[in-house]
């Protein structure tokens, strides 16, 4: 045969394969709809495909997209937060911090918490970084800045953290000047109490301070001299040294 009778024979062929239009497939996807019910895997294949969204959440198999984000209400304290937490990782080795992760948590929640503390898997961690950058299992402490959304924040989240053992679970509400740092005890979470001088300290993160009152005023120097207290303490450093043998 010919080279130009095999060209010929499969020309038709090339010619019948279909061919796929990436913009028409891209608006087939419907988009994410704030209150809708979803299967996680839905919930995923849409997000993927909205690249513009820079926040959404499946909570108890119901879509969350939060509002416009203000700077008085939520910024400034989650920039605040995440100065903490990043004080703490930078000398404690083997724990991990996200901001605005999605965290794979169980086949109806996949929430973008505002902040979380998480231990490497390696160091007795309960969570892990699937294939594809996404946290698989349970963060070890997960911090939420309510604005306006408390309820949602204290109700859905609250009782999607604690069944999934979410071992300390902050909620800071901004316009209220109220902190709820709780612990899970016994499968129920429980509020830890401040000390004397109005400071709460991880039960999970040994030398993890937090100056309530300083915090709330937004006085971060305070709130980061407290912290340095804790991680020169006994505590922290028994903590350092078991994490660097494991």
């Amino acid at each position: 045969m010919t080279p130009e009778k095999i060209v010929e024979d499969q020309t038709p062929e090339v010619r019948a394969q279909p061919t796929v239009d990436v913009e028409k497939t891209e608006k087939s996807i419907q988009p994410l709809k704030h209150g809708e019910r979803l299967a996680r895997s839905e919930f995923e294949r849409r997000y993927e495909a909205m690249p513009h969204i820079k926040k959404a959440e499946l909570i108890e198999g119901v879509v969350y997209m939060p509002s416009p984000v203000q700077m008085d209400i939520h910024g400034r304290p989650h920039a605040d937060i995440m100065g903490w937490l990043a004080t703490y990782r930078a000398v404690t080795p083997g724990v991990d911090l996200g901001d605005n992760a999605t965290v794979h948590l169980d086949p109806n929640n996949e929430p973008q918490p505002d902040a979380l503390l998480r231990l490497e898997p390696e160091k007795g961690g309960n969570s892990r970084l699937s294939n594809t950058g996404y946290i698989e299992g349970t963060p070890e402490l997960i911090v939420e800045i309510a604005g306006t959304n408390a309820d949602y924040d204290l109700q859905d989240k609250l009782g999607a953290y604690q069944r999934n053992g979410v071992q300390e679970y902050i909620v800071w509400q901004t316009e209220d000047k109220r902190l709820d740092w709780l612990q899970l005890v016994e499968g129920e979470y429980v509020p830890l109490a401040p000390d004397a001088n109005g400071v709460i300290e991880s039960e999970v993160f040994p030398g993890l301070r937090l100056a309530i009152d300083a915090l709330l005023e937004g006085d971060l120097a305070t709130v980061l001299s407290e912290l340095q207290k804790g991680l020169q303490t006994a505590k922290h450093g028994a903590f350092v040294e078991r994490l660097s043998k494991t």
